[in-house]
């Protein structure tokens, strides 16, 4: 017989199978709390309607093994989801040992702890939930990328040279030469733009060695980042991320009702997303009392606050913040022509948060090398990149919003390492 899942369980002969979550012995009854990827199934077992076999073998179950159940699924009021199963037959898969952790929450575990065990305490409902709603923010993203005719591509992981600069890169040892783990593989993508591609998209891994101990930063995370040439300016990217954002949370409101409700979440989708600019940031926040030197970027205090702003007027929780200091950007951003005091540089922030970085891209020759050497950044270091440059290359732009970031902002979690699966920080390199 096929197998069934929790949630696709209805009345008449079923075979379903998952992990014990609990035993429950009443009398001349058990009762066995099954867990699959989709849910609960309630098996029970009255010693006079189930085999002496099978009634001996749900006793004697141990937490978390895995079992296969065959039997007859029936309406019971009382029952999760209103249904039960009366096994006739009952398998063992695997015998789980005496647990090393407790993750159902009945007990206080340390974090840490948790993540130790991470494949065990992964295994709960709403950490699941966790992984299902990022399995379709990446979804909603591509479905709509595709739609707009985005191409995906792959670049690669391992480079020759650190990809930004001054930003702290890990070294890999690469046939006795040195090499780094990308930091972001945007100078990669805006090659594929050189190469013709014009419209593309990536999902992947980015590092960065930064001795960050915080709640929002990883050593390793991962992004999905588009591209896209032939732009007038940085207005045409944060539309096409602007429409890629809100289809993605609609997405995720139809798609995924049960796994927000376990985090108390509701999604507000507004009809757009506002747009702050430098220099009128430094007058908002000087009006909330934090006073930002002029030509700087803004800390996270000042993204809590601005956050705050913009739900007051706005209603919303999402806000692009464009026209950073020129100062503050890397040398491959475009400046203003007539104000090169500012870059096109684009943030989306969500709930205080930053989720992306974007904007247009410098796509003329003279200009790379003019604020390369701007920011001191040796021209050798970065000629592989460059020289494509003077072989026609059309205005284009992008972003990379962090898959991490979003799920922890979507669900409100405390940690950025609980919407990761098996995260990479200063301290973590197991499991």
């Amino acid at each position: 017989m096929e197998r069934t899942y929790a949630k696709n369980v209805k009345p008449g002969k079923i075979s379903v199978a998952g992990w014990v979550e609990e035993t429950r012995k009443l009398g001349g009854l058990v009762f066995l709390k099954l867990r699959d990827m989709t849910g609960y199934i309630q098996i029970t077992l009255p010693k006079k309607k189930v085999s002496e076999n099978v009634f001996k073998i749900a006793s004697s179950l141990t937490k978390e093994s895995v079992v296969s159940v065959d039997g007859e699924a029936v309406a019971n009021k009382e029952a999760p989801g209103g249904i039960e199963i009366i096994p006739s037959a009952i398998k063992v898969i695997s015998t789980a040992k005496p647990l090393p952790i407790e993750f159902l929450g009945k007990v206080d575990t340390t974090f840490d702890k948790l993540l130790d065990y991470r494949p065990l305490s992964l295994r709960t409902r709403k950490n699941q939930a966790i992984f299902k709603i990022q399995s379709t923010i990446i979804h909603g993203f591509i479905e709509y990328l595709d739609k707009k005719g985005f191409l995906q591509i792959f670049t690669p992981c391992i480079l020759g040279a650190a990809s930004e600069g001054g930003a702290e890169v890990f070294s890999v040892d690469y046939y006795k030469k040195r090499a780094f783990l990308r930091q972001d593989p945007q100078l990669h993508r805006q090659l594929a733009i050189a190469a013709g591609l014009e419209k593309i998209y990536e999902v992947g891994a980015s590092w960065r060695a930064e001795m960050s101990h915080t709640t929002r930063h990883l050593s390793e995370h991962r992004v999905l980042a588009a591209e896209m040439a032939f732009i007038k300016d940085e207005y045409d990217v944060i539309k096409i991320e602007e429409e890629m954002v809100l289809h993605c949370l609609k997405k995720i409101k139809n798609e995924c009702a049960d796994e927000l409700e376990i985090f108390d979440t509701k999604i507000e989708i507004p009809d757009k997303i506002p747009v702050l600019k430098f220099p009128e940031v430094y007058d908002i926040l000087e009006g909330m009392g934090k006073i930002v030197k002029r030509g700087e970027e803004y800390d996270t205090e000042a993204e809590e606050l601005l956050w705050k702003w913009v739900k007051e007027k706005y209603k919303t929780d999402l806000f692009f913040v464009n026209r950073f200091p020129s100062a503050a950007k890397p040398f491959y951003v475009m400046k203003y022509d007539e104000e090169p005091e500012w870059a096109r540089s684009v943030d989306l922030l969500y709930r205080g948060v930053e989720l992306s970085s974007g904007g247009q891209r410098e796509h003329r020759y003279d200009k790379i090398i003019e604020q390369a050497k701007e920011k001191r950044i040796p021209l050798d270091s970065i000629k592989w990149f460059a020289e494509f440059f003077q072989y026609g290359v059309p205005p284009h732009g992008g972003f990379a919003i962090g898959i991490e970031r979003m799920t922890k902002q979507l669900l409100g979690l405390a940690n950025i390492r609980e919407a990761t699966m098996f995260p990479r920080d200063t301290e973590r390199l197991l499991p």
